[in-house]
């Protein structure tokens, strides 16, 4: 299910002994490290703060100019954050993970699969989405879990977040190998819970769904709907928000207990909708970096 190998590469133990000897670090020690981080990626690097920038007020050209600002320092404040309790997982424990990722009603997913159905679980990159992986320790051992990943051009950084997300029993499977799992469960009578981050900026193809998203005109990937009409599956949301540093709280909300039933691109439609709502909740928490709007929707005359 994952691009596993038996040897390792020498970049691969390079990154897990720099990651290891940060995680025997507390808590509080480690977000100073953050601290300090922010300010060499922040005012030194300036990493991506042009894109983040745009994106932002793009997103809220109702923000002033202030506002915009301190929004961009709070992205970066928590993205160097996120890149610390990241490496905290190497050694954090399935039940610190579980008292740090809280997830309100996992039952939800238990009963959308105890029939043997499956479930695709859609989300964004907003919050720890790494920890997200441990929805595994909530959900049936008969069911099997997986998340949708596309491999890293860097083999070692591919490696060590291998190792990472798999750690709570949750296996990682490459976008072009996602199809055939799934047949290959379904013919063996496998249930399955199934995540999907779906908010990347997908090719140029010729079946587009375009959509309104944070003010722009937004290229959507289609490959959950898709899979899930094709399939019979159901779709859930989950919606996260960060309590305070360190700790996030997960709710899943129903798009579709069969997604052959539904209009095209409505699933689709429905996602972005959620995942707007949870970025407008807090918006300090969405991966501003990452250039969604890379491609521009053609207009007709």
């Amino acid at each position: 299910m994952s691009n596993k190998s038996s040897k390792k590469s020498f970049g691969f133990y390079v990154i897990y002994i720099f990651a290891y000897l940060h995680a025997l670090l507390p808590w509080w020690l480690l977000y100073i490290f953050s601290d300090i981080l922010f300010i060499l990626i922040y005012y030194v690097v300036k990493y991506r703060r042009k894109l983040v920038s745009l994106n932002l007020r793009n997103s809220f050209p109702e923000k002033s100019d202030k506002e915009i600002k301190n929004l961009q320092k709070q992205f970066y404040h928590f993205l160097c954050d996120y890149f610390v309790e990241t490496l905290k997982m190497v050694r954090m424990t399935k039940e610190e993970i579980g008292k740090r990722m809280k997830f309100t009603n996992p039952d939800m997913i238990n009963e959308l699969t105890k029939t043997g159905n499956s479930c695709l679980l859609s989300l964004g990159h907003y919050g720890n989405w790494e920890w997200v992986t441990s929805i595994g320790l909530y959900i049936e051992n008969n069911v099997k879990k997986g998340q949708v990943y596309k491999r890293l051009n860097s083999r070692a950084f591919d490696e060590f977040f291998l190792l990472v997300r798999e750690r709570c029993t949750t296996k990682c499977i490459e976008m072009n190998e996602i199809y055939r799992t799934i047949i290959l469960n379904k013919k063996e009578g496998n249930a399955m819970v199934i995540g999907f981050l779906s908010d990347q900026h997908p090719p140029r193809y010729q079946d587009e769904y375009w959509t309104t998203f944070l003010n722009q005109d937004t290229l959507t990937l289609t490959g959950l709907e898709q899979i899930a009409a094709k399939m019979g599956f159901a779709i859930v949301y989950l919606d996260v928000k960060r309590i305070k540093r360190g700790y996030y709280e997960g709710a899943f909300k129903l798009i579709t207990t069969d997604a052959s039933k539904e209009p095209k691109f409505s699933i689709m439609e429905k996602y972005m909708r959620n995942l707007e709502q949870t970025i407008l909740y807090d918006p300090a928490y969405y991966l501003w970096s990452h250039n969604k709007w890379k491609f521009k929707k053609q207009r007709t005359e």
